[in-house]
């Protein structure tokens, strides 16, 4: 018998095990990883108010990239919402990458925003 696996609903329930220990607070707040196809997104979000503090995707305009889903977009996006966290004073963070592997696309944002100096 031959049963197909769907890896996003196996990536979702990887996440789910992970978000049930892991939480961002307002002192140490939670960068969030989304990858698709043809995009990645990232977020820093407060889970006690539930409130996002940051943001950047490969959808803003004026990034100007010529490929949205390659490790150059995602170095880009990883210095952009480092940037914008440390102009609202976020320095610490915990990462959240969303139930992917840490390689490739999610290592490159993550590496990028750790040298913008968001610390985790």
């Amino acid at each position: 018998m031959i049963t197909k696996t769907d890896k996003n609903a196996t990536r979702r329930k990887r996440h789910a095990r992970v978000r049930a220990k892991l939480s961002g607070t307002s002192a140490r707040p939670r960068l969030n990883v989304f990858r698709s196809n043809k995009h990645i997104y990232a977020q820093i979000i407060d889970d006690m108010n539930g409130v996002t503090l940051a943001s950047a995707s490969t959808m803003d305009k004026d990034l100007g990239l010529e490929s949205t889903s390659n490790l150059e977009a995602a170095q880009k996006i990883g210095e952009l919402v480092a940037k914008r966290a440390v102009e609202k004073g976020i320095s610490a963070v915990v990462f959240d990458r969303g139930g992917y592997l840490y390689h490739g696309r999610i290592q490159a944002l993550a590496d990028a925003a750790r040298e913008n100096g968001l610390q985790f």
